[in-house]
């Protein structure tokens, strides 16, 4: 039994603009995410050609990682994770411990244009009802884009999730 503490992990910080209207709300990067210091850095992770999907810029997934980011930004898009730090071996949300909520009713009180948040996955989802609770804005709880779930194709939670922000949003 080893006795050396469990690191730390800390995530990565929010990207957003005062006019975004959806935020999109992970629970923690992944290793390869924390690693490459990027947003859904796992190649077979399915959120960058969904993103393609919802804004129309087709070829985001291949651009460069700050291009990608403006783009979501200029689709009025945030977005950010609901777990600041936490030990977790592997990246599977299951394995989070010791679990640092996110200042998120901070930066939603910094977008007065919100109008959903969308929730990648249900551990995202749990934590953003406990964070915002009586939220003005949908949370909607979505199937999540790592490749760790499984059950769905990526052509499906592409089409689940641009039904779901049909309803509620549509990019600028």
């Amino acid at each position: 039994m080893s006795d050396q503490a469990p690191e730390r992990l800390r995530g990565l910080a929010p990207v957003w603009r005062p006019d975004a209207q959806l935020l999109i709300l992970g629970s923690f990067p992944g290793v390869a995410s924390l690693a490459a210091a990027q947003y859904y850095a796992h190649p077979r992770n399915a959120f960058w050609p969904i993103m393609a999907s919802l804004t129309g810029v087709t070829d985001l997934p291949q651009r460069p990682y700050a291009e990608r980011l403006q783009a979501l930004m200029d689709s009025h898009i945030a977005l950010w994770d609901a777990v600041t730090a936490c030990e977790r071996p592997g990246s599977l949300d299951s394995a989070i411990r010791h679990a640092e909520p996110s200042a998120l009713p901070a930066l939603v009180a910094r977008l007065p244009g919100l109008r959903v948040i969308a929730c990648n996955g249900d551990t995202a989802y749990r934590q953003a009802v406990a964070l915002l609770p009586g939220a003005p804005w949908p949370l909607l709880r979505l199937p999540s884009t790592s490749p760790a779930h499984a059950g769905l194709s990526q052509a499906d939670k592409q089409a689940l999730w641009c039904e779901a922000l049909r309803e509620g949003w549509a990019p600028a």
